[in-house]
């Protein structure tokens, strides 16, 4: 199991996300909880190019103080939605025996669910706990409908196991989430 850490960066994780407490809290738990079980934690940060605001070097860019990398975490930069654009990590990720990843992070409607297909179609067994990726409200949809479009209704017995907290939390504790 690795747990992808994505886009909880300064620019875009505030009080405009959808249930932005609980969302922090339960990331929070679950980076806390994957390194007491030595889980790989892997962090991405979008970058939109240079003179955007959102590329190296704008504060907006920085990865979110609320889920600061220690020291041997990997970071990748991507720029594009799926984290498998970014060559290096998709490379790294072939590489590796243990096909399960946690998705975590932001936003839904974009790098989250980009990810997501990129991962179902490469192989890999993917977990969404529940309230641990948010998104804003949009033209069409408000970020709680947008992440219930998705996380009950697009992502569920299609592309992804979606898991309540305690099942998250026994998965990275190396629980059956049978037990």
């Amino acid at each position: 199991m690795k747990l992808l850490v994505i886009d909880i960066q300064k620019g875009i994780t505030d009080e405009e996300l959808y249930a932005y407490e609980s969302f922090l809290e339960n990331v929070k738990k679950l980076i806390a909880t994957a390194r007491k079980n030595q889980v790989e934690i892997i962090y991405f940060q979008h970058d939109d190019g240079p003179d955007s605001g959102f590329s190296f070097g704008d504060e907006a860019f920085e990865i979110s103080e609320h889920v600061t990398p220690e020291d041997g975490e990997k970071v990748f930069v991507k720029e594009m939605n799926s984290c498998f654009g970014n060559k290096e990590f998709a490379a790294y990720l072939e590489g590796q025996a243990d096909k399960d990843l946690m998705i975590i992070g932001l936003q839904t409607n974009f790098c989250i669910d980009a990810t997501i297909k990129s991962a179902y179609e490469r192989g890999f067994k993917v977990y969404v706990p529940e309230g641990a990726n948010s998104t804003f409200d949009n033209d069409y949809m408000s970020g709680e409908t947008t992440y219930r479009y998705y996380n009950e209704f697009v992502w569920p017995n299609r592309f992804v196991d979606c898991v309540d907290m305690e099942e998250a939390i026994a998965l990275l504790e190396g629980r059956s989430i049978e037990e």
